[in-house]
Formats: structure tokens, C-alpha cells, sequence
């Protein structure tokens, strides 16, 4: 293992662990071995730019990670050409960072350029291009154009079924966001069918006691709250909070967030 790829795991530890102050004191650091080892136009320094982007955007840091995002950008353009599925990636990454902001407008013209190579690269029905529509249909979602979304929720949906398997864990998370779509819109029955069937499949393929599994049982929680089934989402909850504190330990942050609800 190279050091900069050695650097790189390091900071994926430290992100995992919340210490991004010195993950991005590593992630500097790759991105200068990167440099130095290929120049300054090196896919692997447009991999250390976005890393270490993706550090600033988690702590708020918009102004530090748009110029980084732009520069690696630019950089798999050159490299690899435009219509390459690593630009798509990237116009991804740097669209999302618009979208948390608010700047709906340049998010929407980055997330459909992205959809457009995912879509000529890899084929309509890529697990890449339900991502994509995924993305789009979350930025739709957020300026209340439902149909609109819920269109694009479930075009997602349909290609990660179809090329992944009704019962892959990403297919329960693509059922989670249409889900969520529909509880926003106070559709609550359509909403528990999409989170029941959302559970089942990560309880079968993950195991009973997967965080994930944790985190559909909050869902459901949420949804019997806002339907006054109280001692249903009590049950819910006291479910989710002994599977995260056995997968997790009692002194973890999501044991916190649970045992708050």
C-alpha cells in the first residue's frame, strides 16, 4: 500500500470516528503526496480535493469545500473526459454541496448533468442512474414539487429492484426515501406499507440487530407518533434503542439520539 493511499484509510477512520479536525490535517497531507507524486492535474489529487472537501462540507465549512469540489471537478474533466461516470460522481458531490445551501437552481443543473452521463456511460438502468433520479427527486421534494419527485422516487426505485434484487439492502433505502417523501406529505398508510416492507428486507439481509435495522424501527416510531399510536411507537422505540446499544455500545452518540426519543 502506497503512502497515499495509506493516508487516504486514515482519514476515512478519523471521519468515522468524528475527528474531523485531524482527518483534515491528514487529508491535506495526502492531497500534498498526491500532488507531488503525479502533478497537479492527477485523478488522485482530484480524490484527495474531494476528500478533503467532503471533511469541510460535514462541519459547515461551505466556503472551504466549493473551491475544492470545483478544482477536482475540473481536474477528471481533463483527465478523463466529460462524459466520464467519475464526473458524474463529482458533479454529484458539488451539486448536493448547492443543494445544503439552498442554491437549488445551480443543484438542479449539476444533478441533471450527472443523470445525463450515468445514463449515456452506464445504461438506463444502473444502479448509478437510480441515484441519480434519487438526487434529484430529494431536491424536488425540498421546493414542495412533489409530483414531481414522487415521480423520480419511484423510477429510483424500480431500476435499483431491477438490477439489484426486491430484496437488497438498497432497495430499503430507496423504499425509506419514498417513504419519507409520503410522510411529509401526510400520506401515513402509504408511508408504513413502504417502511414495513423497508425493514423486512434489511432484517433479512443484515441481520435483526444491524443499525440499520434500528434506524427503520425509528421510522415506524415516528410515523405511529403522528398517527397517536403511542404505545405502539413506545414498543418501536425501545426496540431500536437495545439494537443500536448492542451494536454500538452504550456510550455511543446514536445510543444518545435514541434513548432522546
Amino acid at each position: 500500500m502506497s503512502e497515499w493511499e495509506t493516508l487516504n484509510k486514515e482519514v476515512t477512520s478519523l471521519r468515522k470516528q468524528g475527528r474531523y479536525d485531524r482527518a483534515v490535517v491528514v487529508a491535506k497531507k495526502a492531497l500534498a503526496v498526491a500532488e507531488k507524486a503525479g502533478g497537479r492535474d492527477h485523478p488522485d489529487v482530484a480524490t484527495s480535493l474531494n476528500n478533503l472537501a467532503a471533511l469541510y462540507k460535514t462541519q459547515g465549512q461551505y466556503a472551504q469545500a466549493e473551491p475544492l469540489y470545483t478544482r477536482s471537478l475540473a481536474i477528471l474533466e481533463k483527465a478523463l473526459g466529460p462524459e466520464h461516470p467519475d464526473v458524474a460522481t463529482s458533479l454529484n458531490n458539488l451539486a448536493f454541496l448547492y443543494d445544503t445551501q439552498g442554491q437549488y437552481a445551480q443543484a438542479e443543473l449539476l444533478y441533471t448533468r450527472s443523470l445525463a452521463i450515468n445514463k449515456k456511460a452506464l445504461g438506463p438502468n444502473h444502479p448509478a442512474v437510480a441515484q441519480s433520479l434519487n438526487n434529484l427527486a430529494d431536491l424536488y421534494h425540498t421546493q414542495d414539487e412533489f409530483a414531481q419527485a414522487e415521480r423520480l422516487y419511484k423510477r429510483s426505485l424500480a431500476i435499483v429492484e431491477k438490477a439489484l434484487g426486491p430484496e437488497h439492502p438498497d432497495v430499503a433505502t430507496s423504499l425509506n426515501n419514498l417513504a419519507l417523501h409520503y410522510v411529509d406529505r401526510g400520506k401515513y398508510a402509504q408511508a408504513e406499507s413502504l417502511y414495513t416492507r423497508s425493514l423486512a428486507i434489511n432484517k433479512k439481509a443484515l441481520g435483526p440487530n444491524h443499525p440499520d435495522v434500528a434506524q427503520r424501527l425509528n421510522k415506524l416510531a415516528e410515523l405511529c407518533l403522528a398517527n397517536g399510536q403511542f404505545a405502539q411507537a413506545k414498543l418501536l422505540l425501545k426496540r431500536s434503542l437495545a439494537i443500536v446499544e448492542k451494536a454500538l455500545g452504550p456510550e455511543h452518540p446514536d445510543v444518545a439520539t435514541s434513548l432522546n426519543n
